[in-house]
């Protein structure tokens, strides 16, 4: 029995995941749940699960058919992500932006073991999360499905083999379409996603791309491939989830229908692909296709290497910068290329050098850069 922390639990990542708890209760029990702002919905999941801990996003008079601990706000998920009274914990980070970074930390030294979705805890900080899960022993395996694509295809091979990793990208809403014809696009068209179906901040990363750079830093963290042999490529069907080339010239690429219960699944049982409610794909008639991705077309893509390639606190200032945009986006507050704008102003500023990389300025400067943000364009 292994025994589940859901952070974000009311988001895709988060249900889905209690989707596999549901259908294997023999299995897995959930323990402990964040359950953001939907109360009647936090509330139907906490009656079905009976969680011992629970975190709201918000006070609130909700009582239940027995007594769980009650915890809210940013203190709240700290006291689900740090609650350890069994064996066999699994933490499950499905929280979207920076605010998912210290429930890792919490549950890193909680000794549990990590499945995670929250792409800023490595994107921020992959540096201190690798001591920590170092220090701690504990094992750290990704959900997204690229990642864990990824994954399947180097367990069991010598790393030095590793030419280089290939991360495939859809092209997110506006693939077929130039910059001159996205310059007045609205979010609702942002947000309709071609492929997957998924939360807001995440769908206007894949439309600015900038899902794949973080996905780009996270792969480098994920597996010590260097960035130079870290590749990006259109694939607009999202069966090639994402594939390696080895040294000999050979290619593996792990394929599969566009179900995110699927790559949860294997985080879960890593390395079991014991899922069995999954879709087969049809082979039959498959069709293939793989483009180039340009920076030209997609700037947030290149900024990430950017980020990379300066290192230490950028990447924190390279989330902040998006997070913020991107909220201004979903707020009707800026035009939807404003948010490269924004990021590559906040890249571009040499204020940043001097600050030193360390837990506590990644998040001090992640939250000054989304305030100063956030306060001039609203």
């Amino acid at each position: 029995m292994k025994n589940l922390y859901i952070v974000g639990a009311l988001g895709s990542i988060g249900m889905q995941t209690l989707d596999i708890v549901r259908n294997n209760p023999n299995e897995f029990r959930v323990i402990g749940l964040s359950l953001g702002r939907n109360l009647e919905l936090g509330k139907k999941i906490v009656e079905e699960f009976k969680p011992e801990i629970i975190s709201f996003r918000e006070k609130n008079d909700i009582s239940f058919s027995y007594n769980p601990k009650i915890y809210y706000g940013d203190e709240g998920l700290l006291e689900v992500s740090k609650y350890h009274k069994y064996e066999n914990e699994v933490f499950v980070n499905a929280l979207v932006g920076i605010s998912g970074l210290m429930p890792t930390v919490y549950a890193i030294k909680a000794k549990k073991e990590i499945c995670l979705s929250n792409k800023e805890t490595l994107v921020v900080a992959g540096d201190i999360i690798k001591s920590l899960v170092k220090e701690y022993d504990v094992k750290l395996t990704p959900i997204d499905s690229e990642h864990s694509a990824i994954l399947q295809c180097i367990n069991g091979e010598d790393k030095k083999e590793i030419k280089r990793l290939i991360i495939t990208a859809s092209g997110g809403s506006f693939r077929d379409k130039s910059r001159d014809e996205i310059k007045n696009a609205t979010k609702e068209d942002a947000l309709k996603h071609p492929n997957w179906k998924m939360g807001s901040k995440i769908t206007i990363d894949s439309a600015t791309m900038m899902n794949k750079g973080f996905e780009v830093i996270e792969a480098h963290y994920l597996f010590d491939i260097p960035y130079s042999k870290i590749d990006t490529i259109l694939h607009r069907e999202s069966i090639v989830h994402s594939m390696v080339e080895f040294n000999d010239g050979t290619i593996k690429a792990e394929l599969g229908v566009s179900d995110m219960h699927t790559p949860i699944s294997y985080a879960l049982r890593f390395p079991s692909h014991e899922y069995q409610e999954s879709k087969s794909l049809d082979l039959i008639g498959l069709n293939l296709h793989f483009e180039k991705l340009s920076y030209e077309r997609f700037p947030c893509l290149h900024f990430a290497y950017l980020a990379a390639k300066l290192g230490g606190i950028y990447y924190a200032v390279l989330n902040a910068s998006n997070e913020a945009a991107v909220y201004l986006f979903l707020n009707d507050k800026i035009k939807f290329l404003q948010i490269e704008d924004i990021i590559y102003k906040e890249l571009t500023n040499p204020a940043y050098e001097s600050i030193e990389y360390n837990l506590e300025n990644v998040i001090k400067v992640s939250y000054e850069i989304m305030d100063r943000i956030k306060k001039e364009y609203e």
